[in-house]
Formats: C-alpha cells, sequence, structure tokens
C-alpha cells in the first residue's frame, strides 16, 4: 500500500547546508527556488558496498532561461531491449519539464548497437554542427559498447564550445565514459558521472538515492560528499580535476588524442565483474604510459565484484590491488566512492575542480565546485522521485529501491 510521505523521510539522514554560490560556468543572476530537503532522523540504508554519503550541496546561480528545460538523448553504445522501458523512462523525465528531443535514438538498433555509426556520430554531431539547437542536457541512453567507433568522426571542439556557450550538462557512465574523455581531452568541457535515461531513469520504480542526488547535484554550484570507514592508502589532502570513469574504457583510452592530459589531477575509477589481477593490469597500463604519476592521488568507485575471486589467490582482493598501486605510483588511493555499476549512485561532476579531505575516522570527503548546473525554477525535478512506500511487516516506510543497475 502506498502513502503520501513528506521528503524529509526519503534522505534517510543526509545532512544538507544551505548556501549560496556563483556558478563560474554559467554566469551570475538570478537564483531559482532551492527544493526543500530538511533532515530526516531515519536510520540511513546501505548501499551494494558502501554506507550512503552525507551530502552538502549549495544552490545554483543561472541565468539562461532559453534552453533551460531542454534534453538531447544521445544513444552512444547498446541498443535499448524494451520499448516498453524506454517510454517509462522518456515520461519520467517529461513528468520533470525536460522537452525531449532525438528520443528516436533510444528506439534503434544495428546488430549490438543503438544505431549504425553514422546514427550515433549524428547524435553528437548535429550538436557540434549547430544543425540542431544546443540542448540543456545530453542524456545519455545506456552504456555497454560503441562509444569508442564515433570518437574520429565527432568535432569535439565545436561541441565543446557551444556546451560551455549553453552550460550544457552531459550525463553517462559505463561505456559512455569514452564520449566524457574525449570532451574533455579536446575541449575541456566537463560532464556527469550519473544516471542515464535506460539504466536509471527508465526504471519501473526509479531508486529514491539515485534520483534525489541526481537532483541535488544538478541544482547546486558545490557539492560535498562524505565517505566513511573506508581504505585509504597514504591519506593526505589533494586538490585538482578530478576526471576519469570506468576503468576498461579509459585504459583503452591510452595512446589515443581522446586520453585527457591531466597534470596534477585526481583520477576516478569504477568498474563491472573484472577480477582483481585484471584491475590492477589496467591500473598498471595508466602507470607505465605515465599518467598515474601526473595525478595527486586515484578515487575508486564500486566494482562491482560480488563473489568474483582471483582463481590463483582468493585472498588477493581490491584492497590489495589498491595498496600495490599506491605503492607504485607513490599517490594517496581513496576507496568506496558510492559510483558504479550500482543502483544507488551519486551524481558528480567530471573534469569540475575537487578537493578531497581524509577525516580522523578512517573515511574522507571530496567537494566539488565549478561545473554548470540546471536551473531548477524552470523544472518540476522532484517528479523524478518514487513514492515511499509502507510495509506493514517491518513498520518501515521504503522507496521500492532495486539492488541492480542496467548499463
Amino acid at each position: 500500500m502506498t502513502f503520501a510521505l513528506s521528503r524529509r523521510h526519503l534522505l534517510q539522514g543526509s545532512l544538507i547546508t544551505a548556501g549560496s554560490g556563483l556558478l563560474t560556468a554559467c554566469g551570475g543572476g538570478t537564483s531559482p527556488q532551492s527544493p526543500n530537503r530538511p533532515n530526516s532522523n531515519r536510520p540511513q540504508t546501505m548501499t551494494p558496498t558502501a554506507q550512503r554519503p552525507q551530502i552538502q550541496v549549495q544552490p545554483a546561480r543561472v541565468v539562461s532561461q532559453g534552453n533551460a528545460n531542454t534534453m538531447r538523448i544521445f544513444a552512444s553504445s547498446g541498443f535499448c531491449e524494451d520499448p516498453s522501458r524506454i517510454q517509462t523512462g522518456l515520461n519520467r523525465l517529461s513528468s520533470a519539464g525536460f522537452v525531449i528531443s532525438n528520443h528516436h535514438a533510444a528506439y534503434r538498433r544495428f546488430q549490438r548497437f543503438a544505431g549504425s555509426d553514422a546514427e550515433r556520430i549524428a547524435d553528437l554531431q548535429e550538436v557540434a554542427d549547430g544543425r540542431v539547437p544546443t540542448p540543456k542536457v545530453l542524456m545519455g541512453a545506456r552504456g555497454g559498447y560503441g562509444a569508442a567507433r564515433l570518437l574520429p568522426h565527432i568535432n569535439w571542439g565545436n561541441l565543446g564550445a557551444r556546451m560551455r556557450e549553453q552550460g550544457t550538462l552531459l550525463f553517462g557512465f559505463s561505456d559512455v565514459t569514452a564520449i566524457q574523455m574525449a570532451l574533455l581531452a579536446q575541449s575541456g568541457v566537463p560532464s556527469f558521472a550519473g544516471p542515464m535515461l535506460y539504466s536509471e531513469f527508465a526504471k519501473p520504480v526509479a531508486d529514491t538515492y539515485t534520483m534525489d542526488s541526481f537532483i541535488r547535484t544538478t541544482t547546486s554550484s558545490q557539492l560535498t560528499v562524505a565517505v566513511s570507514s573506508f581504505q585509504i592508502q597514504r591519506p593526505r589532502a589533494v586538490e585538482g580535476m578530478l576526471w576519469g570513469g570506468n576503468l576498461s574504457v579509459v585504459a583503452s583510452l591510452v595512446g589515443s588524442p581522446y586520453m585527457p592530459r591531466v597534470q596534477g589531477g585526481i583520477l576516478f575509477l569504477e568498474d563491472v565483474s573484472e577480477q582483481p589481477y585484471r584491475i590492477e593490469r589496467m591500473l598498471q597500463t595508466l602507470h607505465l604510459a605515465g599518467i598515474l604519476r601526473q595525478q595527486q592521488a586515484i578515487v575508486l568507485g564500486d566494482f562491482r565484484m560480488g563473489n568474483i575471486r582471483d582463481s590463483y589467490d582468493s585472498s588477493y582482493d581490491l584492497n590489495m590491488v589498491a595498496q600495490t598501486m599506491s605503492r607504485v605510483a607513490n599517490i594517496p588511493v581513496f576507496t568506496g566512492f558510492p559510483f558504479g555499476h550500482i543502483a544507488n549512485k551519486t551524481s558528480f561532476p567530471l573534469g569540475a575542480r575537487a578537493k578531497i579531505q581524509p577525516d580522523n575516522m578512517g573515511g574522507y570527503t571530496v567537494t566539488f565546485s565549478d561545473y554548470p548546473a540546471l536551473n531548477a525554477a524552470a523544472l518540476n525535478l522532484n517528479a523524478l522521485l518514487p513514492p515511499p512506500t509502507y510495509d506493514f511487516g517491518t513498520g518501515f516506510f521504503g522507496s521500492g529501491e532495486s539492488s541492480d543497475s542496467e548499463f
């Protein structure tokens, strides 16, 4: 049975502080109404690998109203299997006030891809060429494989310039990392690790944590995520551009013009269903290419390893990999950041400024700044949140969240 419930029951103990901030990428202007998100005394639940982080945000100030609610779908990788589920995602985003274009891209299929190479290139190249208006949001359909085939055929300089002018937010993860890294390498424009049309927005019941994080991050000019009780090798405070994404995809770009050349950065990495030795091998590739020694730190997200173990030595795990790479690269390695191929993921910018501060309890905070934001006043983002349900057996309110994430 479903009951209406005030928003404070949904946040499950997240810490919010109000403030004001000027968004560099979008300029100054009038400040939109910030959603009311008071604290809750309800105990926090657990993500598959980590306790949900505390999140602090500052409201964003956005000038441009012309494209404030426009969204264009791009399908750079695998096809979306279920048309009815695609429609669910489109309906959910439309109910939040987005005016969606190029939605037919989500329905395409050619072999294992979401359309032919030419069709998938056009999703982004039409924006780069100015053949279609530059949207406020470029939303990836899903991951899989195929984005690497598009990289030489997109004018990244033009695309980045148009995105920067409009303060466009591009969302994706998994295979979309190739798009995000090419954009950063070729134009210096940031993007967002966050939910995609089919992977999250199209779920029958959206994940409350993921949707709430999407709302908070995209309507803020500053974001702080606190991660508690995780392994930190060589802990120290660091500050720089945080970049990266899916480890397999990042490693595949080594030696190409689509690998960002970031000096003094913070490299974020996640992956799924890889044995520890394979994770280390890809990290060693980045080290041997000279990339890790140019970074101030590595942040590891969720690797969704489950029962995956090294068949030669089951005790050789991700923590041992982190220890090895911290020693080899002589930089801190922070683990447990709440993002990856998991249901409950934190939206955050890639290619933006970040500061990591270890605490005295084995955890750390990451504060992001200098990234574009949405105009909350032009949207109805609370419509993205699923209605809470009441469990008569336990006497608790829940959100109907699933434990998995498609990509």
